[in-house]
């Protein structure tokens, strides 16, 4: 689930609370504490969307992505799209090769994301919402620990239902240096075959909220790990096989947690990785209970889509 930037170091509002809503901090898991180095955080710009506390329009949002090699991150096609380049809305959908891929993205592999170079909203309100993406980027271009990149959303990818093909592709500007280890493609239809074992287990990682609700949202921009098991691969809401998988965020023996808002983008590991089957990608409900969904990785057009990328 996508996360709005409300301030700088305080809470975390989620972008969209309806059913299903893109997703999903880990809620009852675990610190990381150093597992997937490889795993990071996305902030990033979306020219269009609208921040009630600002009299123009422009958002930061929050959400997860993982290394698959020194420059290429994946994460959810809704962490892509409609992000801008350097405060301007993109013209279209950015597609690979296009060189409007939005560039207002930053990643972080930190295992708590500084957030603290950031000047608080609060000093911009509420008609110097320009002002305010000045002072951010700035600060993050400046950052040694967070990396600008191109956004790129897959090529069928619809916001409007966005379950369909949520995969998304984040290229650095720059390789990143001191991380060796990377998450690593599935081969084509895994989760078929892993979906016979009842005691395979999933691990989704991310950086969400650790507590949802109505009034509250709690944690949060901290790298986090759960357990999980698979409860269905037959798709969601009405979207057939393939397209996406559902997991069980029973707090119950021998799971330990569940996805939440900012966790979208983010791997869900068969056992505890480096494979990734499926990136996160929706929650049931507001207060992150109940089934979680992953967008399935291991389908022929997202497979083929991502040779495109040049992976190490």
């Amino acid at each position: 689930m996508l996360r709005k930037v409300l301030a700088a170091g305080t809470a975390l509002a989620a972008l969209l609370l309806l059913n299903p809503a893109p997703a999903s901090a880990i809620v009852n898991g675990q610190p990381d504490e150093g597992a997937h180095p490889y795993v990071g955080q996305l902030l990033f710009h979306v020219p269009d969307e609208v921040d009630t506390r600002f009299d123009d329009p422009g958002a930061w949002f929050t959400c997860s992505g993982t290394l698959l090699d020194a420059d290429t991150v994946l994460t959810a096609g809704h962490c892509t799209y409609g992000i801008g380049t350097d405060g301007t809305a993109p013209a279209k959908p950015p597609t690979i090769g296009d060189l409007n891929g939005g560039t207002d993205v930053w990643i972080s592999f930190e295992e708590v994301p500084d957030f603290a170079i950031l000047p608080p909203s609060k000093g911009f309100v509420p008609d110097n919402n320009a002002g305010r993406y000045a002072a951010w980027s700035a600060a993050l271009n400046a950052s040694p620990t967070w990396h600008r990149a191109a956004a790129y959303s897959h090529p069928q990818y619809n916001d409007a239902a966005f379950l369909l093909y949520d995969l998304g592709v984040l290229e650095l500007a720059a390789p990143v240096e001191g991380i060796t280890e990377f998450g690593q493609l599935p081969a084509l239809g895994l989760l078929d075959e892993l979906s016979r074992d009842k005691k395979q287990t999933y691990q989704p990682v991310g950086y969400g909220l650790e507590k949802s609700g109505p009034m509250t949202a709690e944690g949060g921009d901290t790298r986090r790990k759960a357990v999980q098991s698979l409860v269905s691969i037959n798709g969601a809401f009405g979207y057939g096989k393939g397209t996406s998988a559902k997991f069980s965020s029973n707090n119950g023996k021998p799971h330990t947690g569940g996805t939440c808002f900012g966790d979208s983008g983010g791997p869900i590991f068969q056992g505890t990785g480096p494979v990734i089957v499926a990136v996160t990608s929706f929650g049931i409900s507001q207060t992150c209970s109940g089934s979680t969904g992953g967008y399935r990785v291991d389908q022929t057009d997202d497979l083929d889509w991502l040779t495109e990328f040049d992976i190490d």
